[in-house]
């Protein structure tokens, strides 16, 4: 019977002979630095903090011999807070996806991102490409094991200024609407201007589109029917242009500033992160100020209109074969629509065909 010979296990380590590299840069070439500049309003003061960044950068990256200049990234008026309106750096993060930035600075936590959520993303994202943040307000390099904390910590202390901003902001607002202080947009807004004494005033030829609006509503005319009578005269809009929609005609019909009151609070945003704006439905206090400007529309058509709308939309029709009851649509093809109306059940008259029949 034959014996197994017991060999000796050995272990040997197969030391490294390149340097790591994730970027996909060569060894021993130069690094593509990028900064991001950011600032939140377009006061003179930030503007010069904006100019002053992008200088600051442009010098220290000149400076360094092992840096390459891979960009200046610069937003300027844009909130922290998300990333949807940041253009530039979207742009900056997709160069980063096609490799060609291998290091971002920046000036702090706070300019790179005022969400938490977002900043953790970003940063792991770059990370798993082999790119680094330098933070340098914090002094933190991304690709240290101990900033993802650091990142943590600092991305929240600017995450809870913004909500602290911004409900002193919403305090503000919600004062000033107390005191009966009456936003106006004017692009927006047919009819009014802002006058020299900054109060809304009328003008003359707008204000006739508006009445003709109202007026029509009442003569029967569908929001279809005003649209296509405006295009055709070629009546412009608040923009300007010639393309009428049933909302801008609707949110004319609806709009109580045009019998010179004003409503406001009518939506609120949730939250200074997501920025969802919601309707107001008594979930915040709601301010009615009433003979705020001149008035294009008498209150009394404007009541007359509102009631017309709820005769249209609560309007009911039966149906012919089954006499049920269903949800109607109004009409204003014809003349004498929801004029001619049943005595006994108050079911409009409907226009039919009546055919003779040849073997009676």
């Amino acid at each position: 019977m034959e014996q197994t010979v017991q060999r000796e296990r050995k272990i040997r380590i197969i030391p490294a002979t390149k340097p790591v590299s994730t970027s996909g840069r060569a060894s021993g070439s130069k690094q593509r630095v990028a900064a991001y500049c950011r600032v939140s309003t377009g006061s003179e003061e930030q503007l010069t903090s904006y100019t002053a960044q992008k200088a600051y950068f442009t010098q220290k990256i000149g400076e360094n011999p092992d840096w390459e200049m891979a960009g200046i990234f610069a937003d300027k008026g844009i909130t922290g807070t998300s990333m949807k309106k940041r253009t530039e750096f979207k742009r900056m993060i997709a160069a980063c996806k096609r490799g060609r930035i291998d290091l971002i600075l920046t000036k702090s936590l706070s300019r790179f991102a005022r969400n938490t959520v977002d900043s953790l993303e970003m940063v792991r994202m770059l990370r798993a490409n082999g790119i680094g943040v330098i933070f340098e307000k914090e002094n933190i390099n991304t690709l240290t094991e101990s900033s993802e904390f650091l990142i943590t910590l600092f991305s929240g202390f600017a995450q809870a200024e913004s909500e602290s901003i911004s409900k002193n902001v919403i305090w503000g607002i919600q004062k000033s609407r107390e005191a009966g202080n009456v936003p106006f947009q004017y692009q927006k807004l047919l009819g009014y201007r802002r006058g020299p004494d900054g109060q809304p005033e009328i003008i003359p030829e707008e204000a006739e589109t508006v009445k003709r609006i109202f007026r029509r509503y009442l003569d029967g005319c569908s929001l279809g029917q005003i649209k296509a009578e405006l295009e055709k005269d070629k009546v412009p809009t608040s923009c300007g242009v010639q393309s009428w929609t049933y909302q801008v005609i609707h949110n004319i019909l609806v709009n109580e500033k045009y019998i010179g009151d004003a409503l406001l609070q009518k939506t609120y945003t949730t939250d200074c992160i997501s920025k969802t704006v919601k309707k107001n439905q008594g979930e915040r206090p709601m301010v009615y100020v009433e003979n705020n400007h001149p008035p294009i529309i008498p209150k009394e058509i404007f009541y007359q209109v509102r009631e017309e709308m709820a005769r249209r939309a609560s309007k009911r029709k039966v149906m012919q074969k089954t006499g049920k009851t269903e949800q109607g649509k109004y009409s204003a093809k014809y003349a004498l629509s929801e004029l001619l109306v049943c005595g006994e059940c108050g079911t409009p008259y409907k226009r039919c065909s009546l055919f003779h029949c040849p073997s009676s």
